[in-house]
């Protein structure tokens, strides 16, 4: 069972052994082993390639993702598996006012970094920044590093992966600025799967139903820094 994941702590990461782990990762890996569907193969790539690959049977399920309508003409989605506001990664020293994708649109000269094909570029333009002032880049660690080097001034994804992503690197110079509910709610992820595999979703989502906002998945989450309140937004 090839599950496709990118690095981006907490969702999906490799440990100090090598072994890819994070929340993603080990709740795949729980439903896999639950429905038999083993070995368990994650395969690491880039975040554009996650869909592609689905479709092209180079694995059968993926990271969790925005389920937005665009995707879903690609592909089929599991139940929601966490839900989580947008935050901007920022340099600690950065003394401008930015809070949000309006702060960035309201600079003359602020640059936004986004990855390719993640929903928060789409965000930014909605809210007013200008396509010539956004930087897309393949990975997560080239946005980040593109805002460590104060070529952006603020990198979009989702808060909780700029948390993980300065917990695992231990850095001081950056910092999170969590994107107010008023500006863009927080947004539901889903696993991801090819269109014609409606058989393998709806076993998905029954072992999912059964195990989410259960005693054993909220241990497994707090050990990737998730509340229990995080939690209660996807229980059944």
């Amino acid at each position: 069972m090839k599950f496709a994941y990118l690095t981006e702590p907490p969702f999906n990461y490799l440990d100090n052994n090598g072994r890819p782990t994070g929340c993603d990762v080990e709740l795949a890996r729980h439903v896999c082993t639950t429905l038999d569907l083993m070995p368990f193969k994650p395969v690491m790539t880039e975040f554009p390639s996650l869909l592609a690959g689905l479709a092209a049977g180079d694995w059968r399920m993926t990271t969790g993702m925005f389920a937005t309508d665009a995707r879903r003409r690609v592909a089929r989605f599991s139940r929601p598996i966490w839900a989580l506001p947008d935050g901007l990664l920022i340099r600690a020293v950065d003394d401008r006012q930015i809070d949000g994708y309006r702060a960035i649109a309201a600079s003359g000269d602020a640059r936004l970094a986004v990855v390719r094909d993640q929903v928060q570029h789409q965000t930014a333009l909605e809210l007013g920044v200008p396509s010539a002032r956004i930087d897309v880049f393949e990975s997560y660690r080239d946005a980040a590093g593109a805002v460590r080097r104060g070529h952006a001034a603020g990198f979009a994804s989702v808060a909780r992966a700029h948390a993980g992503y300065i917990a695992q690197n231990s850095t001081s110079d950056l910092g999170v600025v969590p994107i107010a509910a008023t500006e863009k709610p927080a947004a539901f992820g889903c696993f991801a799967f090819a269109r014609d595999d409606a058989a393998l979703v709806r076993d998905v989502d029954a072992v999912l139903t059964e195990f989410l906002g259960g005693s054993a998945h909220r241990r497994m989450l707090a050990r990737f820094g998730f509340s229990d309140a995080e939690v209660d937004l996807i229980a059944p």
